[in-house]
C-alpha cells in the first residue's frame, strides 16, 4: 500500500515558514524521509522566497485529485498550487493573506477527508488577523471546520515532557468560571488514549492547581470543587495521576523527570515554562480532530521575516513525529 504523505499547510505567507522550511529541507533527514512531504501553498510565492534565500531547489508540481496516482518522494519540492498574487515579497501581517490561508485549509482538509493523508502540519497563523475573535486559534478553527464532537486538546510535546493547558488562548479573567470536572477528565482521557495508542506508553500526570500554592481566601476553591474530583475520577479509571501541584515550583528538574504529561489551568501556566526548558524543540498537537494536527511551536515572527536567522527546530521534530507510525 502507498505511504500516506505528510500535508504541509504554510499557514501566514508573510512569516518565517518558508526560511525554515528551506533549511529542513537540504537536510538527508527530509530528503531521504520515505514518507513524503506536501506543501500547499502559492507556487510563485515560494519560488521568489527561494530566489531571496538563493535556493535552487526542484518543484514536483501536484494535482489535488491525483494523488493517489502521481509519484511522490522528497527529492523535489512536492507543491499543491494556491494560485494567489502577493503584491510583495516582505510585508507585515494582515488580514490581506486570509482568503490564501483559508483556501490552503480547505483543500488540506478535503485531502485528509478522502483519507489520502496521515495528518496536518500548519505553519504559524495569526490568530488577530485570521480568526478576528471568531476563535481562540487554530484548535477551535479545525475543530468547528471538522464538526468535531469531542473538544479539541493542545498538547505541547516533546520526547521528554508534554504539557497540555485545559483552556488555551483565554484572558485570565475567563479562566476560572470556564474550569469544570469535565472538561478537565475529557483533556486527559483523549491525551491518555493518544499516548497508549499512538506512542504506545502509559503516560504518568501531573495535575496543576489554579491559585498560588493551591489556596485561596475565598469561599469558593477551584482546587477543592474541580480540580481534586476530575484527578479522583481519573484515580478511578487506573490512569496514573497526581495534583493537585503548586505551579511556582512545579517545574524543576527532579520533579519534571518523574512525569510524561502536566496539565495546566490556563495557556502560559505550563506553556511559558515548557519554552523555557526546551526552546523549540517540541511542537504543539492537536487531539480530538479526526485526523492528526501538527504545528511548530512559535508564531509568525514577522519581526525575522527574510533575514535567515530563524530556527528550524521544532518544523523538523514536527516531520518527525509524522515518520514516527508505521502506519500508511
Amino acid at each position: 500500500m502507498k505511504i500516506k504523505p505528510i500535508l504541509l499547510v504554510t499557514g501566514e505567507p508573510y512569516s518565517v515558514i518558508f526560511e525554515l522550511f528551506f533549511k529542513i529541507y537540504k537536510l538527508k533527514v527530509v530528503k531521504n524521509s520515505k514518507r513524503p512531504l506536501i506543501l500547499i501553498t502559492s507556487k510563485n510565492f515560494l519560488i521568489e522566497q527561494m530566489k531571496h534565500f538563493k535556493y535552487n531547489f526542484k518543484i514536483n508540481l501536484i494535482d489535488e485529485k491525483k494523488i493517489n496516482t502521481q509519484k511522490l518522494n522528497n527529492k523535489k519540492i512536492n507543491i499543491i498550487d494556491i494560485n494567489f498574487k502577493f503584491k510583495k515579497k516582505f510585508d507585515k501581517i494582515s488580514n490581506k493573506s486570509n482568503l490564501f490561508i483559508l483556501n490552503s485549509f480547505n483543500i488540506a482538509l478535503r485531502i485528509i477527508k478522502k483519507k489520502k493523508a496521515i495528518g496536518m502540519i500548519n505553519g504559524p497563523i495569526s490568530k488577530k488577523h485570521f480568526f478576528n475573535k471568531k476563535y481562540l486559534g487554530v484548535t477551535e478553527f479545525l475543530s468547528n471546520k471538522t464538526n468535531s464532537k469531542k473538544k479539541p486538546v493542545m498538547l505541547i510535546y516533546n520526547s521528554f515532557l508534554a504539557v497540555s493547558p485545559v483552556t488555551t488562548h483565554m484572558p485570565i479573567k475567563n479562566v476560572s468560571k470556564n474550569l469544570s470536572i469535565k472538561m478537565i477528565s475529557d483533556s486527559i482521557l483523549q491525551i491518555h488514549k493518544f499516548y497508549k495508542n499512538k506512542l504506545k506508553k502509559n503516560p504518568i500526570f501531573a495535575v496543576l492547581g489554579l491559585n498560588p500554592h493551591c489556596e485561596t481566601v475565598n469561599k469558593f476553591s477551584e482546587e477543592e470543587k474541580i480540580i481534586k474530583p476530575a484527578i479522583n475520577k481519573m484515580i478511578k479509571k487506573k490512569i496514573k495521576i497526581i495534583g493537585p501541584l503548586s505551579a511556582d515550583t512545579f517545574f524543576s528538574k527532579k520533579n519534571i523527570k518523574k512525569f510524561d504529561v502536566v496539565i495546566g489551568m490556563y495557556h502560559d501556566q505550563v506553556i511559558a515554562p515548557m519554552k523555557t526548558l526546551y526552546n523549540f524543540d517540541a511542537i504543539n498537537l492537536t487531539l480530538g480532530l479526526p485526523f492528526i494536527r501538527v504545528s511548530p511551536d512559535h508564531g509568525p515572527n514577522n519581526g525575522m521575516i527574510g533575514k535567515n536567522i530563524s530556527d528550524p527546530k521544532s518544523l523538523l521534530s514536527s516531520i518527525n513525529f509524522f515518520n514516527k507510525f508505521n502506519e500508511n
